[in-house]
């Protein structure tokens, strides 16, 4: 079977509708032709550095207009992208970078600091001196196979090390076109991106910018002053949100409402509490819940706003070219109202992970990815989420596994024993909390605790609370009971 192939996005689009906005950020504005040049130029100046199609390069940057030039340049070179997470911490990161092998990495000055850890091999450059060197003729990929890998974003696991997750360009092309067939699309929307563009959810507006040619109005991070003010003067008619953006979008508009050509709040990130939905239907702000994940090119599934109260808790149906179905253990499908394994499928679907084909082989079946994620689905098709990859903790819009804050702990001299579970959080929606059994003799306390974990691990992932004691909840099996350890947590809590 011959691959399928498609011009080049950006390319494509340039031809198209050359005078049309790509982006606006801060106070610059870039047309799809000026966008395109700039990248072509980049490209040129990447590869004058050596670097080839299908060679790996890790890009570690932050919201920037650069960002999404250099991410194209390496769309057009056929670069393969390992994007990084930069509130990782230098071991995590010089990790990943090692894991991928990635022969390039693009950076931003501040960043320099993870350089310690890695490979002096790894040919680097900081992206101020990459546009200050030289460029020569690249050699542009006309067209794309959507079979190619054109990016990776590593996800944590509930056990062992993160993932590399293959997204090749079909999957993000399916994608949008996903994405355009639930919300639909006109020439006049706008997208607010002011999630991080190495999330998913950031890279994904990047693709649907060009494949839609819809103008992105791009934050450096979320402002909900500045949030608000654009979607008037910019006429923002989009914006990506996890539901603390959106409770602070809700507290400064107080009797205010936004402006009419606004049409959609795409939530992520777990589902929205009843009040919070109950507050932007009085201020008609359309909220459509999502359930998606990295193997997933952003969202699969959606729930649009006229069932946000009585389909309340769900994620909603699955897009246009997707599947979803509830697997039962003996693997049956389960029937409407039973809980079960959600399993999805579809072309915006991983085919895997980087150098993992245990991994792979476990999660991706006939197509079908396995999620480890629990749900069922009513009798009308909608999907309710009922545990986020069993003990994913969701805070502020980022995935933690306690597993990885836990084996971080266990190298500790002085810990025993650790088990790590979410707690509610009212700013953040969830924070993670430690139960330490502690060494005989040893002096530990939070702050200690805290200290020890910043040095290895992202801010976000730290334990906000630590409660020590004896012995940890564990079967027969020597299992960890986070359940029991929740539990736990509210009795302690009660008691403080």
């Amino acid at each position: 079977m011959q691959n399928e192939m498609m011009p080049n996005f950006l390319k494509k689009r340039a031809f198209l509708t050359p005078d049309r906005i790509a982006l606006f950020f801060n106070d610059q504005t870039l047309t799809f032709k000026e966008l395109y040049d700039s990248s072509v130029e980049t490209a040129g100046r990447l590869q004058s550095l050596g670097l080839r199609k299908d060679d790996f390069a890790g890009v570690l940057l932050k919201n920037h207009s650069d960002t999404v030039i250099i991410l194209f340049a390496l769309q057009l070179l056929g670069v393969k992208a390992v994007i990084l997470n930069n509130r990782l911490t230098a071991t995590e990161l010089s990790w990943q970078i090692t894991d991928s092998r990635s022969q390039f990495l693009i950076l931003e000055s501040l960043f320099s600091y993870v350089l310690n850890g890695v490979d002096p091999s790894l040919v680097s450059i900081t992206k101020e001196q990459l546009f200050d060197g030289p460029s020569e003729n690249p050699i542009i990929q006309e067209e794309l196979d959507l079979s190619s890998v054109c990016t990776i974003m590593y996800t944590s696991g509930t056990t062992g090390n993160p993932k590399g997750v293959l997204q090749t360009y079909g999957n993000h092309w399916w994608s949008s076109v996903g994405s355009a067939l639930n919300l639909g699309f006109t020439e006049q929307d706008r997208w607010l991106c002011s999630v991080p563009l190495f999330h998913i959810s950031g890279y994904s507006i990047v693709m649907r910018s060009v494949i839609y040619g819809m103008p992105i109005v791009l934050h450096e991070s979320f402002d909900v002053q500045k949030t608000i003010d654009d979607i008037k003067d910019k006429r923002v008619t989009i914006m990506s949100v996890v539901g603390t953006m959106l409770s602070r979008i809700v507290e400064i508009l107080v009797d205010h409402r936004l402006p009419g050509h606004f049409r959609c709040m795409l939530l992520g990130g777990g589902p929205a509490p009843l009040p919070l939905l109950q507050s932007c239907v009085e201020k008609k702000i359309p909220v459509y819940q999502t359930y998606g994940m990295t193997e997933t090119s952003s969202q699969i599934v959606t729930l649009s706003p006229e069932y946000s109260l009585s389909k309340l808790g769900s994620a909603g149906k699955s897009l246009f070219p997707s599947q979803i179905k509830i697997e039962l253990e003996d693997g049956r499908v389960a029937p409407s109202g039973e809980a079960g394994e959600i399993v999805v499928k579809g072309p915006n679907v991983t085919e895997g992970y980087l150098y993992r084909p245990d991994a792979t082989s476990e999660k991706v079946r006939d197509g079908w990815l396995y999620t480890g994620d629990i749900g069922y689905m009513d009798h009308e098709g909608f999907l309710y989420v009922l545990d986020r990859r069993a003990d994913l903790i969701i805070s502020g819009g980022e995935n933690i596994y306690p597993a990885e804050i836990e084996a971080t702990l266990l190298a500790h001299s002085g810990i025993a024993d650790v088990g790590v579970t979410g707690m509610e959080d009212e700013k953040w929606g969830q924070v993670p909390i430690a139960f330490i059994v502690k060494r005989e003799g040893v002096e530990l306390s939070l702050e200690l605790v805290q200290q020890f974990c910043q040095e290895r691990l992202a801010k976000y992932k730290v334990p906000r609370h630590v409660y020590f004691i004896e012995k940890l909840p564990r079967n027969a099996a020597k299992k960890l009971l986070r359940r029991q350890l929740r539990e736990l947590m509210k009795e302690s809590w009660g008691k403080e």
